[in-house]
């Protein structure tokens, strides 16, 4: 079943490579979206695709790289637009 999932990430993740660790493992679970710095420091991220791919990634952007640190994660189930076609990176 195709979903959607918005997830806040609170911690240490900006100028870490923290958006391209997510974009790689987004690809690599053939999932599309949007990862996004946001100004108070927080991280978004938009995901879709099947829920057995979603699971997988979301544990995964939880541990994050090495450098990371991440103190929060919240995650909100979104309805599946198919709006998107690839994983970005976007800029402020």
């Amino acid at each position: 079943m195709k979903s959607a999932c918005k997830i806040t990430i609170q911690g240490t993740v900006q100028s870490i490579f923290y958006s391209q660790f997510v974009k790689e493992n987004a690809t690599k679970n053939g999932l599309s979206g949007y990862f996004r710095n946001l100004e108070n420091g927080n991280a978004e991220i938009l995901v879709e695709g099947d829920d057995f791919n979603i699971n997988p990634f979301l544990e995964i952007i939880k541990k994050g790289p090495k450098h990371a640190q991440i103190r929060n994660i919240t995650f909100e189930n979104k309805k599946w637009s198919g709006e998107f076609k690839e994983f970005k990176i976007l800029k402020f």
